[in-house]
């Protein structure tokens, strides 16, 4: 049974280091702590360990999950592919989606997300390294549908996500990381001073100070908080 009290302790001292290092304030960052498979029981010892913010994959399961959990005060990202049919749980249960990879489903959770909830906060999620195999806007695409998707009634626009090709070393993986930094950086050249993005949200258990290193303000973090977990089927 892993101890998730001290996995935090030892994730958020990396996360801090990470942020000196690169002259940065830890406040910067939002440590959210990936639960997917995780039970409601693994998440409330997150909670007690002062975590405040947890990202999900699957959606029937985090809806389970958010119910169990109502009385917690919680925020909850839903970081998983986001499918056509889906989109109405998405807009009614999350405070944040991160993986919003096409205009149709920014436009859906904007027709669906409740009128008494607050603007559901959005990232759209760049494929950086253009790879076959991952979701996302294409680099050249990204502006565009930002300027479209920041007119949408119901969201709030807040930044970029990306899941960078795994790199062995710093060097490596500082690249993809850089690449939606700046790209971050020229679509906000196009925004008004109170629709720019704040937001950048990437690395992960294995890249996380690179992530920091160039601008990322929230790291998602799963296995090296809740150890490994079984397979999903």
């Amino acid at each position: 049974m892993p101890n998730i009290e001290n996995n935090i302790t030892l994730v958020t001292a990396r996360v801090n280091q990470a942020a000196i290092a690169a002259g940065r304030s830890p406040d910067e960052i939002l440590l959210l702590a990936v639960s997917k498979t995780r039970s409601a029981e693994d998440i409330r010892s997150a909670i007690n360990a002062g975590i405040r913010e947890f990202g999900e994959n699957y959606l029937q399961e985090a809806v389970e999950k958010i119910a169990q959990l109502a009385a917690e005060n919680v925020q909850w990202h839903f970081i998983g592919p986001i499918q056509s049919n889906k989109t109405r749980l998405v807009a009614e249960n999350f405070r944040w989606a991160h993986s919003v990879d096409r205009l149709k489903i920014a436009q859906r959770l904007s027709e669906q997300r409740p009128s008494g909830l607050p603007p559901l906060n959005i990232c759209l999620q760049v494929n950086i390294d253009n790879e076959a195999s991952k979701s996302g806007f294409a680099t050249e695409e990204t502006e565009a549908a930002a300027l479209a998707i920041v007119q949408l009634p119901g969201l709030k626009l807040r930044g970029l996500m990306a899941i960078p090709r795994a790199e062995p070393t710093y060097d490596q993986q500082i690249v993809a990381f850089r690449a939606l930094a700046d790209l971050r950086d020229r679509i906000n050249q196009s925004l008004d001073n109170s629709e720019k993005l704040d937001t950048l949200s990437m690395g992960m258990s294995g890249d996380l100070e690179a992530a920091i290193s160039q601008g990322s303000t929230m790291v998602r973090v799963g296995t090296d908080i809740f150890g490994k977990r079984e397979q999903q089927q």
